[in-house]
């Protein structure tokens, strides 16, 4: 079968490298791919934003399987376009994905259907949602309605903090993402992410991971799209996860599907866990960067006929075999991520990675044949071991030896599963 991957960054970088794998697997095609998804697939000139270009490159060659990456292209409806020309799709629908595409649908969802979540309120101007501030204090959190690429939530600790937020929003900041806002409590716990591969009607475990997403270790300084991630999330144990599934997924599923717009695709949870149990923080409707690359290192099976199945809407007799190691990513980003930074500063040199790690490529491209950094999370330096500490031990043994002078990381990734290994 050939399969078209849509996206540019680490997670489709390892979605490549994993499919790649596949002995069903005719031609990978990738758009707009990036150097290290070059490595795995033919790279195709072809603007994933255009549906209607999406569509006639599908139907031209044949496309057997459409993944797609990336959040956007999900909620401005591509999928839809694709299946309605008889192509088969790998993601949600525009109201599906509305569970990423709007905080405020996903709250009201969880406020109808009993899903454990913070409470909240909705606002669509800045004098009220101050007023609510003023009412409410802080710590709260504050959180641009749309799709603001993993900046659009600030966790207030002032009162300050928050009406700054909200005048930010307002502001246009965060473009129409931030045309609405949803205000919601500040919950206490340890956060952890769960996914699940859905075929419309049930929702299959697919592994967890504990994401990173302050810039500076020891969880400071503004959040990110993620500095780094492990998996699995040691803090989350099989008791919590059963419970996560039966009161916070399973309820979405059977939700979405009595709304008429039943989920395929990944389900991302993001949890934070609480002395009352888990809870939601919010959803995504794909696989999480950098928690897809540690994903993709524990899965052994093969990745393709699963997101096949989940396309058609059947994952009966689908069970993925993962390997007991553990996995760890570390994140290298360019000098003053998530704010302003330099483009196109050179990577002089990538290290052979070995049998038990990967490097991959995040916000590379190529300039007169040398390699350089295009984005603001650019590697995603990721290995595996034995346990959480051997997995870093690994993966900064080969950050140290990438030679790029405009890069920066945390130095602490994983450290809350390596103290619980410690004891």
């Amino acid at each position: 079968m050939d399969v078209l991957l849509l996206g540019s960054g680490g997670r489709e970088h390892a979605l490549a490298w994993k499919l790649a794998q596949s002995p069903d697997l005719g031609t990978l095609h990738a758009a707009p791919g990036n150097p290290g998804i070059a490595e795995h697939a033919e790279i195709v000139p072809l603007d994933m934003d255009d549906i209607d270009a999406v569509a006639a490159f599908c139907r031209d060659r044949a496309i057997g399987l459409v993944v797609i990456g990336p959040e956007a292209p999900l909620v401005a409806g591509l999928a839809d376009r694709l299946e309605a020309d008889g192509v088969l799709v790998f993601g949600p629908s525009a109201l599906a994905a509305r569970l990423e595409g709007s905080k405020g649908f996903t709250k009201d969802l969880c406020s109808l259907h009993d899903i454990p979540t913070a409470r909240y309120k909705r606002f669509n101007n800045a004098p009220d949602a101050r007023s609510y501030i003023e009412d409410r204090g802080c710590p709260i959190v504050v959180k641009a309605d749309g799709l603001a690429a993993g900046k659009g939530v600030t966790i207030a600790e002032t009162k300050e903090d928050a009406i700054a937020a909200i005048d930010a929003c307002f502001a246009g900041e965060f473009g129409g993402a931030g045309a609405e806002l949803v205000i919601e409590e500040f919950l206490e716990g340890e956060e952890a992410s769960l996914f699940c591969v859905c075929d419309g009607s049930r929702a299959l475990l697919f592994g967890t991971a504990q994401d990173h997403k302050r810039v500076f270790d020891g969880d400071r300084g503004p959040n990110t799209g993620g500095m780094g991630a492990y998996s699995p999330a040691i803090g989350l144990s099989e008791a919590q996860v059963k419970r996560a599934m039966r009161e916070i997924v399973e309820p979405t599923m059977r939700g979405m599907a009595e709304a008429g717009s039943p989920f395929k695709g990944v389900l991302y949870a993001g949890l934070i866990l609480t002395e009352d149990g888990p809870k939601l923080i919010e959803y995504n409707v794909r696989f999480g960067d950098p928690e897809c690359q540690v994903l993709m290192m524990r899965l052994k099976s093969d990745l393709l006929p699963i997101l096949i199945a989940a396309a058609k809407g059947d994952l009966s007799g689908i069970e993925p075999e993962w390997s007991s190691e553990r996995a760890l990513t570390v994140v290298m980003a360019s000098k003053g991520y998530p704010g302003a930074y330099d483009k196109a500063t050179e990577i002089a040199h990538l290290p052979e990675a070995g049998a038990k790690a990967r490097i991959f490529h995040a916000g590379t491209g190529l300039r007169d044949g040398r390699l350089v950094a295009t984005g603001g999370r650019v590697l995603n330096v990721t290995a595996s071991g034995e346990t959480v500490r051997e997995a870093a031990r690994i993966a900064y043994d080969l950050v140290d030896r990438v030679e790029w002078e405009n890069g920066f990381w945390r130095s602490d990734i994983g450290h809350r599963a390596i103290m619980r290994e410690d004891g």
